[in-house]
């Protein structure tokens, strides 16, 4: 029975795919700087027997042909990049790269995906259609690597029905996945704003004009957009992460910066409300006597998980794993450029549970201590191999 052979498969080659991770755990690289991780990639489908071709710089792009005739094709993605964090982690497999590390557990979707080429490479003289393995670069930077390996082909010649990706997720338990029709995740716009006023000595604000406190009104006025401008049944956030206001006790400073990030769920509210920030933004300074240079970076678009994909994904995820351990997942205000793959085919992407209470393995993503239970492993190189077989009509 194909389900469980694949699940032998999965047991057979943890231990290796755990050496996988911990290598890449060790050798994080930023993204668009993969060259080590790319190049580890390629060594590991070579010695597997897969053929793959450089694409988007430092991403990989392999093939797996069944060996029976059919036209379908299915797509996995893994992204490849790491954040420019310290790991605190107390395990012997802790960056080697002061400042950089896996932190959103893209060493755990890379091996991930190892493991999943692995076993469909064993299981190919059993099914028919193509898996295409997508290693794509820079997820965590701005464009992202999704847009280059659609731009240079990767959804090309052939081009995949279905493109599968997930998340490694410790508000999840290993063993357990979160999936969601529709609607997912939200789009993501950066803000970088300068108030510039006219400082001075604390002692006589009435001679300057005090871009801190311009600062302060556009920082509040700006939540107003989100609280009386938008349809509260359409979520959406605005948060600012960094005010400078490089002055001193009694030192009014020229100008405050500010950075900050507007994340929404419906691609019409998100530009209103950029028109509408921007307008808020500029008008509130100019009232009070100072100006607003504003940058709009524009980020990922909302991420939909195409309905009838995400309802076979679920089915077949029950099959595999059982009906308890497959969870109806929220929306979740993160960003992912996996969204540009489903503006180009349906697309599908879930959340696969790496935490463990009892090993304290519970840290968030983006953190100095995220670890996952290595566990997950043996569960998701399988499910995303038995996901793609079925997807594919086997």
């Amino acid at each position: 029975m194909l389900r469980d052979k694949i699940k032998a498969l999965s047991a057979e080659i943890l231990p290796e795919i755990i050496r996988i991770r911990r290598h890449l755990h060790q050798h994080p690289e930023l993204s668009f700087q993969e060259q080590a991780t790319s190049a580890y990639v390629k060594s590991q489908l070579d010695a597997i027997g897969i053929s793959w071709r450089p694409i988007a710089d430092t991403g990989v792009l392999a093939t797996i042909e069944g060996n029976l005739p059919a036209s379908s094709v299915v797509a996995l993605r893994a992204d490849m990049d790491a954040l420019p964090i310290q790991e605190l982690n107390a395990v012997d497999y802790a960056s080697k790269h002061p400042g950089v590390m896996h932190a959103c557990g893209h060493d755990f979707h890379t091996s991930s995906l190892l493991g999943t080429a692995m076993i469909l490479q064993r299981c190919r003289h059993e099914f028919n259609g193509t898996v295409k393995l997508l290693f794509q670069p820079a997820e965590e930077v701005l464009p992202g690597g999704a847009t280059r390996m659609i731009k240079e082909g990767a959804l090309r010649d052939p081009s995949p029905h279905a493109v599968i990706g997930q998340h490694a997720m410790p508000r999840l338990p290993a063993g357990k996945i979160g999936i969601r029709k529709g609607k997912h995740m939200a789009s993501m716009d950066s803000l970088y704003v300068r108030i510039i006023g006219k400082g001075g000595h604390g002692a006589e604000p009435h001679t300057v004009i005090d871009p801190v406190v311009i600062a302060a009104h556009v920082i509040i006025a700006l939540q107003q957009i989100i609280s009386r401008s938008a349809n509260p049944r359409e979520p959406s956030v605005l948060s600012f992460g960094k005010v400078i206001a490089n002055g001193a006790v009694n030192v009014i400073p020229d100008e405050v910066y500010m950075e900050g990030t507007f994340r929404a769920m419906n691609e019409t509210w998100r530009e209103k409300a950029l028109g509408l920030i921007a307008t808020m933004a500029e008008k509130v300074t100019s009232a009070m006597g100072g100006t607003c240079a504003l940058r709009i970076d524009h980020g990922y678009p909302v991420l939909v998980n195409e309905e009838k994909l995400a309802a076979h994904l679920r089915d077949y995820a029950v099959d595999y794993l059982g009906e308890a351990n497959v969870v109806d997942e929220d929306l979740w205000m993160a960003a992912e450029d996996f969204a540009y793959y489903g503006q180009e085919a349906d697309s599908c992407f879930y959340l696969c549970g790496v935490g463990n209470v009892e090993k304290g393995i519970t840290s968030s993503l983006h953190t100095p201590t995220f670890n996952i239970d290595e566990s997950a492993l043996g569960m998701s190189t399988g499910l995303m191999a038995y996901m793609a077989l079925k997807k594919l009509g086997n």
